[in-house]
């Protein structure tokens, strides 16, 4: 049974307290802290950049997920290798040059991501497979939290095949709930990105909700082998 590592959205956290929320969920049981870059360009919408992940590092304990919703990505690279980022995340859409954007990032001293969105296919990353550590598959249309989970488990079941036996983690980003979470699972995911599902309900001043949460994720994805 692979374990199932959960990586709660800081975009659904207090944006005013970022620190102590990091702090808050990874005491409730988070596995590594995800953070949403996006540049109101890409996506539709601004979140936060290298010096907001550069200020949360020392609140991070465990691996710092970046995931770039940005384009062009190759002039930040440097930037996040100096905020701190365990993992940097590229979208596959997001430029001409994924090849030398992967790269870029392990030679930055990074862990290399490649992310997809919902209409890309898997394919569209056979080619990389050797250069990274992860694959981000977008299950839904990134640029806000919130949304209904869109099922993309044929692509999760593919990448799953394609990977074979090279050590690289299937994520999984969007609409993460104890309701889908065991379908994304038993398709070949394991990491999960969940922001308001972990979020919900508790602040840093009652974090209780926020390990309850994750227990639920956890035992709902981990149920798949019961």
């Amino acid at each position: 049974m692979p374990d199932i590592l959960i990586a709660p959205s800081i975009l659904a956290a207090d944006f005013a307290n970022f620190g102590a929320e990091c702090r808050a969920v990874q005491n409730a049981g988070a596995d590594w802290i995800h953070v949403d870059v996006m540049d109101g360009h890409f996506v539709p919408n601004l979140s936060f950049g290298p010096a907001t992940a550069k200020a949360i590092r020392p609140h991070v304990t465990g691996t710092m997920d970046v995931h770039l919703m940005i384009a062009p990505v190759d002039p930040y690279i440097d930037a996040f290798a100096d905020a701190g980022a365990d993992i940097l995340t590229a979208h596959v859409e997001a430029g001409p040059h994924i090849h030398r954007t992967l790269q870029a990032i392990r030679a930055a001293g990074m862990r290399p991501g490649v992310a997809l969105n919902p209409g890309t296919p898997a394919s569209a990353v056979a080619h990389v497979l050797d250069l990274v550590d992860l694959v981000c598959v977008m299950t839904v249309n990134p640029g806000f939290g919130g949304q209904s989970f869109l099922d993309m488990t044929p692509k999760i079941a593919e990448l799953k095949r394609m990977i074979g036996d090279r050590p690289v983690h299937i994520e999984i980003d969007g609409g993460v709930d104890p309701t889908t979470a065991p379908k994304v699972v038993q398709a070949g995911a394991d990491v999960l990105v969940a922001g308001s599902a972990v979020f919900r309900g508790g602040s840093v001043d009652d974090p209780a909700p926020y390990a309850a949460n994750i227990k639920a994720i956890r035992d709902a994805a981990q149920g798949v082998w019961a």
